[in-house]
């Protein structure tokens, strides 16, 4: 049995699925990742990208971080791929219980998922440090310079940014639907950035697949291991 007809079998022998995704699922959408050759980290810049998109530098240096952040972390014309629309396919009929994510371009709920735990937040979404109104994409994007709120605050972009903690709900949120899954997927991210990567280890069910077109920390613990881009392995599936 090849591996696409494994990875069908046991998606039709479970009833409780969970997807756990990073940056790979959106370079199919035209969204770099980050440590590709062509990714933010290889990026040149007069201060490194990981320094830039970390809380004391946008407190510091908000021209700059809105600059860079405008320029290479919003895709706005960026639309869904194989692999969103699959899991939006998958939840319709009651076996992916939940998506989480470590993207923030919300490009899951675009496709059609409902239940999405956006680990890292949303370019979707910013709100006023000041009063807390929330703003758009459009209202960041049409801003020059720093975007800022009529009552006279900054407004900030709701993604986590380093230095920052992941959101307590969503995190345990993402630890109890991995917990209670049957099968866990896991798609397009190398597992490296904790604490994002640590929750496979609240995975006990029957069938954990990984699907990365690189090796992962994980692959020996899985039971079905598939290299290739992730588009191209849902884009196989009923």
């Amino acid at each position: 049995m090849d591996k696409i007809r494994k990875l069908q079998d046991m998606i039709n022998k479970s009833e409780r699925i969970v997807f756990f995704g990073g940056a790979g699922v959106s370079t199919e959408s035209g969204i770099p990742d980050f440590r590709s050759v062509d990714g933010l980290y290889n990026q040149k810049y007069e201060f490194p990208p990981e320094e830039i998109i970390s809380h004391s530098f946008y407190k510091s240096n908000p021209e700059e971080f809105y600059r860079f952040y405008k320029d290479r972390m919003i895709f706005p014309l960026a639309v869904p791929n194989k692999a969103h629309e699959y899991l939006a396919r998958l939840e319709k009929t009651g076996k992916l219980k939940a998506v989480i994510t470590q993207n923030i371009d919300s490009l899951h709920t675009m496709a059609g998922c409902e239940n999405v735990l956006e680990l890292h937040g949303s370019v979707m979404r910013n709100y006023c440090e000041k009063c807390g109104k929330f703003y758009d994409l459009d209202y960041v994007m049409a801003t020059e310079g720093v975007p800022m709120c009529e009552c006279g605050g900054r407004v900030k972009p709701d993604v986590v940014l380093y230095e920052e903690q992941l959101d307590g709900k969503i995190l345990k949120d993402a630890v109890n639907a991995i917990e209670s899954a049957d099968m866990l997927i896991i798609g397009g991210t190398s597992l490296i950035v904790y604490p994002a990567a640590g929750l496979i280890r609240h995975f006990f069910g029957d069938h954990l697949v990984i699907i990365n077109k690189s090796e992962t920390t994980a692959d020996n613990w899985a039971d079905l291991v598939i290299h290739e881009p992730i588009g191209e392995v849902f884009g196989q599936l009923k």
